[in-house]
């Protein structure tokens, strides 16, 4: 007879994650497979992917190139895998994701549906105690973070949004299902790289878009197009040099940025290798001076270049102006690429509504109004971003030593170190959390250094019989000198609404939170960091009982 009463399922592991994206799968592979641990990875969605799992707006597309926007950890693994495209859009992301999760077996070792609402250090027990939405309570020697940076949807306090009587999306939440566009009056508020993206695709459908633009944006054109067969055979038998070329660049892309300042050229020099640029398309553009991100004189020109573009591109003068009023220097926020973005201008249902100028008073059941007219609509979607890098870690409600909320620990901003660990937090350790390269880089590139130097440091405990590892107040002190340094060295700062500084979220502390020193500098101190017997950090053996 079949049993009728299974087992339960266990709940005591080594170790716990939290998130199946890029970073919780590879995680539990080296975790589970080199180490041999007990690992359990819980994931709120019904599938692996993550961000790209939650992200599936119109236009979302990956801004890396294709062929370095995944693992390269593993030779088999990337000369088993093709990319369709130069920028890859989210449906052929998450073909990528499974195909990972099949080749190595992992889904055996991943909870779906199973959204962690809490966890709290045991202080007795000396273990994580980790609570799921259902009431379950997991517990784990080590705790590890894999939420991404921009996992937590950011939906805008409006006043009137319960009265709306269309409907309203969040892009960072689309429907599975996806929404049908045909024929409505859609209103998009945001023009990040999101509203950038989706605003081609949505005025392709609807009957008219509104766009709700309250900060001005830089972008440069993505010029994606299939990838050749050459391409595509390069590609597969260079693996070797596509993983030197993404962990030897200062934001792991595979391009260097080039070794010239702005000055170093004439005016008509310099104008033509904008126009290469601008014609190659993609992040590169950023990457033809070195000192673009330096110097404002510097920036200058290269805002003024793309500034231009945009006022040939859009034929109404007007509209153009508006969006070429930028107020901050090029890629001190994120910078986006785009496909045919100022040119959905030019569409006859296409409008453009500065709320700079005239604020949004709230959303109507007819539509919004701002502090100069109403805008009916049949659907509104919010293209407003997230509550980047400390958000989805908050979420969580991570409580540590003595019951110490995370929350109260970064109540001034987030304090930790290398981006990997905080005082008062025993054996949790945060993969591309604030205070590492995290979004200034490609992510897989990141994610991969983390995870390494992650599975390193617990194997080395392992060897040496070590059960804890707990950093210091006084390293995350220095440890956030060391980020606030290298945010000052360049013009980042200066992008005063950027999510880089948390200004996108009302309330949350402004304070630089990713490090802006560049891939290649961060990892050596990391590896530094390992190779003085993990340099800021206490590791120690279980305590004898009394």
């Amino acid at each position: 007879m079949p049993d009728v009463n299974p087992a339960p399922e266990p709940r005591t592991f080594d170790a716990i994650i939290i998130g199946a994206g890029f970073s919780g799968l590879y995680q539990l592979l080296s975790l589970r497979d080199r180490l041999g641990m007990k690992v359990q990875v819980l994931e709120a969605g019904d599938g692996v992917g993550g961000t790209w799992y939650w992200n599936r707006y119109p236009g979302a597309r990956c801004d890396s190139e294709s062929h370095i926007y995944n693992y390269t950890f593993s030779k088999e693994l990337f000369e088993g895998w093709e990319w369709s495209e130069r920028y890859p859009e989210q449906p052929e992301i998450m073909r990528y994701m499974n195909y990972v999760a099949d080749h190595f077996d992992l889904r055996r070792d991943i909870r779906f549906g199973t959204r962690v609402v809490g966890a709290r250090y045991d202080d007795a027990a000396e273990r994580w105690s980790v609570t799921t939405e259902a009431g379950e309570t997991l517990t784990a020697q080590f705790l590890i973070t894999a939420v991404g940076c921009l996992s937590t949807a950011n939906v805008p306090d409006i006043p009137g949004l319960g009265d709306f009587a269309g409907q309203w999306y969040h892009s960072g939440e689309w429907p599975h299902e996806g929404v049908d566009f045909t024929g409505k009056r859609v209103g998009l508020v945001g023009t990040g790289s999101t509203g950038i993206q989706a605003t081609p695709v949505i005025a392709e459908a609807a009957a008219h878009l509104t766009v709700f633009q309250r900060t001005a944006n830089y972008s440069v054109p993505a010029q994606n197009a299939p990838l050749t067969p050459e391409f595509k055979q390069w590609v597969r038998q260079n693996h070797a040099e596509v993983r030197r070329a993404t962990r030897s660049t200062t934001n792991g892309q595979a391009f260097a940025i080039e070794d010239r300042s702005v000055f170093d050229v004439t005016p008509e020099e310099r104008l033509a290798i904008y126009e290469a640029a601008w014609a190659k398309g993609g992040l590169q553009f950023r990457a033809t001076f070195r000192d673009l991100l330096l110097d404002k004189a510097a920036n200058d020109t290269a805002a003024e270049f793309l500034k231009n573009k945009i006022r040939e591109i859009v034929k109404d003068p007007a509209t153009a102006d508006l969006l070429a009023d930028i107020d901050h220097p090029y890629a001190a926020k994120r910078p986006p690429i785009d496909s045919g973005y100022f040119a959905s201008f030019n569409r006859d249902n296409v409008t453009l509504v500065d709320v700079r100028a005239a604020p949004i008073e709230r959303i109507t059941p007819a539509g919004i109004r701002t502090g100069a007219a109403e805008y009916p609509l049949d659907i509104i979607v919010f293209a407003t971003g997230f509550d980047a890098l400390t958000g989805p870690l908050l979420k969580l409600n991570i409580q540590g030593r003595g019951g110490q909320p995370l929350a109260r620990a970064w109540e001034a901003g987030p304090r930790n170190y290398l981006g990997l660990q905080v005082a008062g937090f025993p054996n949790l350790f945060t993969i591309t959390g604030p205070g590492s390269p995290s979004v200034l880089t490609n992510m897989p590139v990141a994610i991969e250094q983390h995870v390494d130097w992650i599975t390193d440091c617990i194997a080395h405990m392992r060897a040496r019989g070590l059960t804890h590892i707990e950093t210091s107040e006084a390293a995350m002190d220095g440890w956030v000198a060391r980020v606030n340094a290298a945010a000052n060295a360049t013009l980042l700062p200066q992008a005063h609404h950027s999510w880089y500084l948390g200004a996108n979220v009302p309330g949350k502390p402004r304070v630089f939170m990713p490090y802006a020193g560049g891939m290649i500098r961060y990892r050596a101190i990391c590896e530094e960091v390992a190779a003085k017997g993990y340099e800021g950090f206490t590791l120690r053996s279980l305590a004898p009982a009394v």
